[in-house]
């Protein structure tokens, strides 16, 4: 494992992430918002730092709110969004510039997502408007229906159940 991913989970005081990987909540808005798709109310805004090692992933999962990813450092991740009805894939590499890759993604609201460090590691930063609950959050492989809609449409990505 990187001696820097090491270091970095230390300085920001991450714990692991129920999806994988690691991360801390360093933002969560007093602001309070009552969301249009009859959501119950919810901070405004959230912001996380994640990171994700070498042989981690980011498993499927959704959440009801926009999520807009941000990278920080480390090396290129892909980050993997799907339609609810799994008929459209987005594969978005984040990382430097240098790399060809780009520094923000945006994962719309209600997408199945992953995350993929295709190096050693990556840090980034999720931020969530309406602000990230719990109760919004929906692993796949939780949801039998949908588990067996993305075999049968995207096989490809079972390894991210």
């Amino acid at each position: 494992m990187s001696e820097r991913a090491i270091e970095v989970i230390r300085l920001l005081d991450l714990v692991p992430h129920p999806e994988g990987g690691h991360y801390r909540e360093f933002y969560r808005s007093a602001l309070r918002v009552t969301p249009a798709d009859g959501c119950a109310e919810r901070d405004a805004l959230t912001s996380i730092y994640y990171l994700l090692r070498r042989g981690e992933v980011s498993r499927l999962h959704r959440v009801t709110s926009d999520e807009v990813w941000h990278f920080y450092e480390g090396g290129v991740i892909e980050l993997i969004s799907v339609s609810e009805d799994f008929r459209v894939v987005t594969r978005t590499r984040l990382g430097s510039l240098d790399a060809r890759a780009v520094r923000t993604a945006v994962v719309p609201a209600g997408h199945w997502q992953a995350a993929v460090p295709l190096e050693h590691f990556a840090l980034v930063g999720c931020t969530v408007g309406p602000g990230f609950d719990f109760a919004d959050f929906t692993m796949l492989r939780d949801d039998p229906a949908a588990t067996a809609l993305l075999e049968e449409r995207e096989p490809g990505l079972r390894e991210l159940v």
